[in-house]
């Protein structure tokens, strides 16, 4: 028997009642309204994500700031190839190693977390200026299943994606790789939680920032991956 984490035909009807809303630790017991997260600016949307669970966050050393747990890992990029959102083949060690990076994970029927950092995404875009076509942003979905290229397309012209940011998908085996690679993987959607990775070029520490972050924070941890 095939046994998937996804929850396919439970979401599926959930979603069909208009129910879904994405339900992750950082967000226990939150029950705001989809709509309601969408409608806010990011930091906004954070505050009210954080609301009530400031507890849950910890600080990775002295000085660290609130909302996010700053660390450097070394990962593996598995050598698969995952679809953008025109539908093309895109071998992913490759495309990450050629500039720096700063990547997250997010799956479009998300109702909380993912817009909340999708709207970040777009803002660093923004706060980056002329420097955002010197990096490479990239969104993995987590629902592979249903986020085809073409719903990733639909999401990304939603968000205001520029050339420099893509949305991937691919196989439900693929992405599980790349999140277990990354040490994402938690074996259902719903489980899913708010992190955003950054790596200066091929081969060096990808820095790994746990829990929401802000653009000015995205953007100053980059800013910082120049001066190390």
């Amino acid at each position: 028997m095939r046994t998937t984490p996804f929850l396919s035909i439970a979401r599926r009807r959930m979603l069909q009642r208009g129910m879904w809303v994405c339900s992750c630790a950082f967000l226990a017991g939150y029950a705001g309204p989809a709509a309601a997260m969408e409608s806010m600016e990011p930091a906004a949307a954070m505050e009210v994500a954080m609301q009530d669970h400031s507890h849950h966050m910890h600080h990775a050393m002295s000085g660290e700031l609130d909302n996010y747990v700053r660390t450097e890992v070394d990962y593996t990029i598995p050598d698969v190839k995952l679809l953008d959102a025109n539908g093309e083949a895109v071998p992913l060690r490759t495309r990450l190693a050629d500039k720096p990076v700063i990547l997250n994970f997010i799956f479009t029927s998300c109702g909380a977390i993912c817009p909340v950092m999708s709207k970040t995404f777009s803002q660093v875009q923004v706060d980056l200026g002329p420097e955002r076509d010197a990096v490479r942003m990239v969104s993995i979905s987590i629902d592979p299943e249903e986020d085809t290229p073409g719903v990733l397309k639909a999401y990304a012209g939603k968000y205001g994606a520029g050339p420099q940011w893509q949305m991937l998908t691919g196989s439900l085996a693929d992405s599980i790789a790349v999140q277990r690679a990354f040490n994402v993987y938690r074996g259902n959607i719903m489980d899913h939680q708010p992190v955003t990775f950054l790596r200066p070029s091929s081969g060096q520490s990808w820095v790994r920032l746990d829990g929401f972050v802000s653009a000015t924070d995205i953007v100053r941890e980059y800013h910082q991956l120049g001066s190390n």
